[in-house]
């Protein structure tokens, strides 16, 4: 590993070294806001040289979210041929541009400087030299703290260990569990916000599944492995997190993904200021929308008492309609009866005359 990670390991302290020497212009060299702060801004370094990565990210993501749909009916259509669907799915990721790697591309660029810091942080905990910090450099940072744990120290240290760098094993669970919880809350949050914001909710797929569960998973994992990370390694990933968050948060505002809920909420904004070009008949359809809800009448608020007198009054006006129907259809079985109504009966019979015959009339002897 070391021979593997050597150049890192040198990157990495160089860098460091070189911050120490600026904030020792302000603080004190063996103080913890020295070595703090260049651990902060070797996260600030590495970050800004990610940038590139990050967009590559933020594009992929949207792609795989935009070929859900495709993705879901090549698996239905072909989910007995696997040899079929993967030609399918390769061929859909390149008609499209996406690769499925690039939204990971951050963290695999991010982890070999994570691990030389990690291993960087251990020697110095073991009082070795490494990379361009020799012994002096090496007791230095070993002895600085931030809010009385040392940079070197882990929440899992023994009282041994932790007295061995001059602190108490309280404040360095205390200050590693803080730490720990705020890290955590910090990628969930980050998460959240990529999935109620910057996520098209109308379109179910599984990968807004598999992103929710991140959302649960990864805070998790940071908790579990965090008590075994040097303070040093937290402040690192501390200050990780929260410019991810940062990043995020204006990329969503700046450049959302089309039907999501931020990309709605600047659609607005620009529509506010007059920025926006809309179809004209869309615009007259909302209008139209927006007067007939504000000529919609609510209805009153009624006491007890008035919900109960309009409830019998209701009740009597349904029992007097159905008595006025009874008394109209009697009086027209009535009518009905009579027998001036009925045709055919208005003049009697002769005897011996047939119905509808007449006497023949004789004609006149002239």
């Amino acid at each position: 590993m070391d021979t593997i990670l050597g150049p890192l390991y040198t990157a990495v302290s160089w860098i460091i070294v070189q911050f120490h020497k600026l904030y020792s212009l302000a603080f004190d060299e063996d103080s913890g806001w020295a070595w703090g702060l260049s651990i902060v801004s070797l996260v600030i370094v590495i970050r800004i040289a990610l940038i590139p990565l990050f967009v590559k990210q933020i594009k992929a993501t949207r792609n795989m979210q935009a070929i859900q749909p495709k993705m879901k009916a090549i698996q239905e259509r072909y989910k007995n041929d696997r040899q079929r669907q993967s030609e399918e799915m390769m061929k859909l990721y390149k008609e499209t541009g996406t690769n499925p790697l690039s939204s990971c591309l951050p963290i695999l660029a991010q982890s070999p400087f994570f691990l030389a810091l990690y291993q960087v942080l251990n020697k110095i905990a073991n009082n070795q030299p490494v990379g361009v910090m020799d012994a002096g450099l090496v007791d230095s940072a070993r002895n600085a703290s931030i809010f009385g744990a040392p940079i070197a120290a882990r929440f899992m240290d023994s009282a041994e260990k932790v007295e061995a760098l001059h602190a108490t094993l309280t404040d360095v669970r205390v200050v590693t569990v803080i730490m720990i919880l705020l890290m955590s809350a910090s990628q969930f949050y980050t998460q959240r916000q990529l999935m109620t914001k910057n996520v098209d909710l109308t379109v179910k797929t599984p990968f807004m599944q598999q992103q929710k569960m991140l959302m649960y998973v990864f805070p998790i994992i940071f908790a579990v492995f965090g008590i075994n990370f040097p303070v040093g390694v937290l402040v690192y990933w501390l200050t990780t997190n929260v410019w991810t968050l940062g990043q995020q948060m204006y990329i969503i505002k700046r450049n959302p993904t089309p039907g999501s809920l931020a990309y709605k909420q600047r659609q607005e904004k620009l529509r506010a200021k007059g920025k926006l070009k809309e179809d004209p008949a869309e615009v007259e359809a909302k209008k139209a929308v927006e007067a007939a809800r504000a000529n919609r009448q609510q209805p009153k608020r009624m006491t007890k008492a008035q919900r109960q007198a309009a409830a019998a009054q209701a009740e009597a006006d349904a029992k007097a309609k159905k008595a006025a129907g009874q008394k109209t259809s009697l009086s027209k079985e009535a009518s009905e009866d009579s027998p001036s109504a009925r045709p055919g009966q208005q003049s009697k019979k002769k005897p011996g005359q047939r119905k509808g015959s007449q006497r023949p009339k004789h004609p006149s002897k002239k």
